[in-house]
């Protein structure tokens, strides 16, 4: 009895360990719709690769790279979480806060913001000198990051 838990404990877990492998695609319609839409509305640059995480067999995130190099993370509901653009690009304005675009332009003239995380207290950002700032949910500056 106690072979066939043991038997029975490895088949759960290889099978438990089988489904939780991340994939690779090209195919922009394994996103959900609010990550497509994201995506036709906000950037030129096509789909290089999109890998689907995922954690304990139920899908955890989407990364999206584009040709030019940038990255989006959306969550699995297809939000947003996450832009990374090359030093010589930046994050659509659309998607930054108006309060942290002009806090941004008056603080760091001529900077382009080309990173933005969303996180549970604010925003971070990355300028392309390489100044970090964080900001509130309302995008009120809070500190620059170390």
């Amino acid at each position: 009895m106690r072979k066939i838990l043991l038997l029975l404990g490895l088949i759960i877990g290889l099978s438990a360990a089988a489904s939780a492998k991340d994939t690779y695609t090209h195919d922009a319609s394994v996103l959900p719709q609010a990550a497509r839409t994201t995506l036709a509305n906000n950037f030129k640059a096509g789909i290089s690769v999109i890998k689907i995480d995922k954690n304990l067999g139920r899908i955890s995130e989407y990364e999206v790279i584009l040709v030019d190099g940038t990255e989006i993370s959306f969550d699995r509901s297809g939000e947003w979480e996450n832009v990374e653009t090359a030093a010589n690009n930046s994050v659509p304005a659309v998607m930054i806060p108006k309060a942290i675009a002009d806090h941004v332009a008056k603080s760091q003239p001529g900077e382009n913001i080309v990173g933005l995380k969303k996180e549970h207290g604010g925003y971070d950002i990355e300028l392309a000198n390489g100044i970090e700032m964080k900001f509130d949910k309302k995008g009120n500056f809070r500190h620059y990051d170390d």
